[in-house]
C-alpha cells in the first residue's frame, strides 16, 4: 500500500487527482497549504508527494525546501503555468518531476507510477548486489548508497538513477534524450532543461569543485558522461 499526500488549495482539483489516481494500492491524504503538507508528513508514512506550487500561508516550493530536509520522497509539483522558468525552479529546489494544469489522466497516473516504482526500486526479479566506483565516488545498488570520498551522499531517487545510467557505462555519452527516455521512462519532449537541472544537482552533491567536475562531464552538444578514466 502507498501513501500519496496531495497538497493544493483548490479542492477541485484534489478531489480530481483522487479520481484519475484511484487504485486498491493507493491510500491519499490532503493539504491545502505547504504548513499542512508539513504537518502530514510528520505524522504520516508518505511515499510520494503532489504538491501544488502557488498556496497560502506556505508555497509550495518552501514546504519541498522543509520536505527535503528530512526526506528523499518523491515530489512532483502541480503548476498552472507552462513556462519553463517555472519547471526549472520547482526542479532545482528539490523536486523529482512536474505536471502542468491543466492535467492528462493517464500522464498524471503514468508519472506517480513511474516515480513509485523508483523510490522502492521494484522489479519481478532478483538483481545480483553491484558496486560501481569512479575515483573516490561509490554507488553500492544492493544497498542504494552512494558515497563520496568515503561520506555518504544523499540523493533523490531520480537523481540515483542517473547517476546509476551513467556510472554502469564509464566514458559513454549520453544525450539528455537518452537520459530521460530511461530514467523517466517516458517521451524526452522537453527534456534537455529537466535533465541539465538534476545534472548540476548531482555535481554539487558528488564533485568537490561543480564548477570543474572531475568526473561527471559534460560533452558539448552531445550529453553527459562519466570520465571513465578515474574508475577503479
Amino acid at each position: 500500500m502507498y501513501s500519496i499526500l496531495i497538497c493544493d488549495d483548490e479542492q477541485d482539483i484534489v478531489n480530481a487527482l483522487k479520481i484519475y489516481l484511484t487504485a486498491p494500492d493507493l491510500v491519499f491524504f490532503e493539504a491545502s497549504t505547504g504548513k499542512e503538507a508539513l504537518e502530514v508528513m510528520a505524522r504520516e508514512d508518505i511515499h510520494l508527494v503532489l504538491m501544488d506550487i502557488m498556496m497560502p500561508e506556505m508555497d509550495g516550493i518552501s514546504a519541498m525546501v522543509k520536505i527535503r530536509e528530512q526526506s528523499n520522497v518523491p515530489i512532483i509539483l502541480l503548476t498552472a503555468k507552462s513556462e519553463d522558468t517555472d519547471k526549472i525552479l520547482g526542479l532545482n529546489t528539490g523536486a523529482d518531476d512536474y505536471i502542468t494544469k491543466p492535467f492528462n489522466p493517464v500522464e498524471v497516473t503514468a508519472r506517480v507510477r513511474s516515480q513509485l516504482r523508483r523510490y522502492f526500486q521494484l522489479g519481478s526479479r532478483a538483481v545480483a548486489p553491484e558496486l560501481f566506483t569512479v575515483g573516490d565516488i561509490e554507488l553500492d545498488d544492493s544497498a542504494k548508497q552512494v558515497t563520496s570520498g568515503g561520506v555518504p551522499v544523499s540523493l533523490t531517487p531520480t537523481e540515483y538513477e542517473i547517476l546509476k545510467l551513467l556510472m554502469s557505462n564509464p566514458g559513454r555519452v549520453y544525450s539528455p534524450k537518452e537520459i530521460y527516455r530511461q530514467v523517466w521512462n517516458d517521451s524526452p519532449i522537453g527534456s534537455d532543461n529537466t535533465v541539465a537541472v538534476h545534472i548540476r544537482h548531482l555535481r554539487e552533491k558528488i564533485e568537490i569543485n561543480p564548477a570543474e567536475p572531475r568526473y561527471l562531464k559534460v560533452v558539448w552538444g552531445q550529453g553527459y558522461k562519466i570520465e571513465k578514466g578515474d574508475r577503479r
